[in-house]
């Protein structure tokens, strides 16, 4: 017999059935599991949200996954790259703002000018913010000896994404070659732990042909692998990529989005002092989606600090929200954000994952 929400969410651990019930929950059902996930948040990892200021470095990329709009196959995506001059402006913005954090984002790239590039920057962000400002990078799939080497210039969090965590799955979302290896990026995983870093991973929801027990393996992959900090939200299709020709068979995106809710919520309740980010893929679907995303559990939040100017070839998913705003309205507008969600943001603080602080620890 099938159990009930409620007797699952009374359980410390979770069977793969429970996790595939959980994601199943219908409206009324939502609302006692979102509950549960807001009542272990503040419990576990309180009412604070911390910024991590986006720079979205570069959209050259090396890889040609079949969902992404930046992909090396997509000829008409302008490239661009955004100087250091700039993004240092930016990261002067995110410190002398009390950002506590900023996260460097671009295509997947592993030349020598680019390693080097980015150890210049980690460099001379550390010299300006004398040591403050904390680094989360989220650069693709590199070398140990390269991400030693952005880790002893001063970045300490890594963001690198399975996507799914599924490896036929894996296969069906990206080339078949050496370039685009599950098994590669699991490594990379691994091999950030190794390092030092705080790991973080994520996945997207609704992909065509993905199943609600995919879903609730990713979550047990983010469990097993004991992640420090995860950031997952909605798969949005992008015209100019191979996966779009099945967005007939998506789920409707609204669908995609509570799923996300879902995910987000059980993650909370699994993993219960993690670090989870509230994507701003929830937000081009529902205008409320990030703050819907906090009250459930998310804990960070990633104000767009990109030179405009650059923001409309960041797009590696159609609709995305804020692409015309400032820092400064970015700023006002997630603060506002935060503050209807009943969350309050932690200044100057690095908000490290009390996971990581705790593994260390023991």
């Amino acid at each position: 017999m099938e159990k009930k929400l409620e007797q699952i969410l009374t359980q410390d651990t979770f069977t793969k059935e429970d996790l595939v019930r959980m994601l199943a929950a219908d409206e009324q059902e939502r609302t006692l599991l979102f509950a549960r996930a807001a009542q272990i948040k503040e419990q576990y990892v309180g009412k604070k949200v911390f910024y991590r200021g986006l720079i979205e470095f570069s959209n050259l990329c090396g890889k040609n996954c079949f969902y992404c709009g930046i992909r090396a196959g997509n000829a008409s995506t302008h490239r661009y790259e955004v100087t250091p001059e700039e993004v240092l402006e930016a990261a002067k913005y995110a410190y002398d703002n009390k950002f506590g954090s900023i996260v460097i984002q671009a295509g997947e790239r592993s030349d020598k000018k680019f390693v080097s590039r980015i150890s210049e920057l980690l460099q001379q962000i550390r010299e300006m913010s004398k040591g403050e400002l904390g680094i989360t990078l989220s650069l693709g799939e590199q070398s140990e000896e390269t991400y030693r080497e952005w880790f002893e210039h001063g970045a300490h969090r890594y963001l690198l994404r399975i996507e799914v965590s599924n490896p036929e799955l894996y296969g069906r979302y990206h080339p078949n070659d050496k370039k685009h290896d599950y098994q590669q990026r699991i490594d990379c995983l691994h091999t950030l732990r190794k390092v030092g870093y705080q790991v973080g991973t994520g996945v997207m929801i609704g992909l065509p042909f993905q199943s609600l027990e995919d879903m609730a393996d990713d979550l047990m992959f983010f469990r097993d692998f004991d992640i420090d900090m995860v950031g997952m939200g909605p798969y949005i299709e992008h015209e100019s990529t191979p996966l779009y020709q099945f967005k007939d068979e998506l789920l409707s995106k609204t669908d995609r989005f509570y799923l996300s809710l879902k995910m987000v919520a059980i993650l909370r309740i699994m993993m219960k002092d993690i670090n989870i980010a509230a994507t701003t893929a929830m937000q081009a679907i529902d205008p409320m989606g990030r703050e819907k995303a906090i009250k459930v559990g998310a804990n960070i939040i990633m104000p767009n600090l990109t030179p405009t100017s650059y923001r409309e070839d960041y797009l590696l998913y159609e609709d995305k929200p804020c692409t015309d705003e400032d820092a400064e309205e970015c700023k006002r507008c997630l603060e506002a954000r935060i503050h209807m969600a009943g969350g309050q943001i932690g200044y100057g603080e690095w908000g490290d994952s009390k996971h990581f602080e705790k593994r260390r620890k023991s």
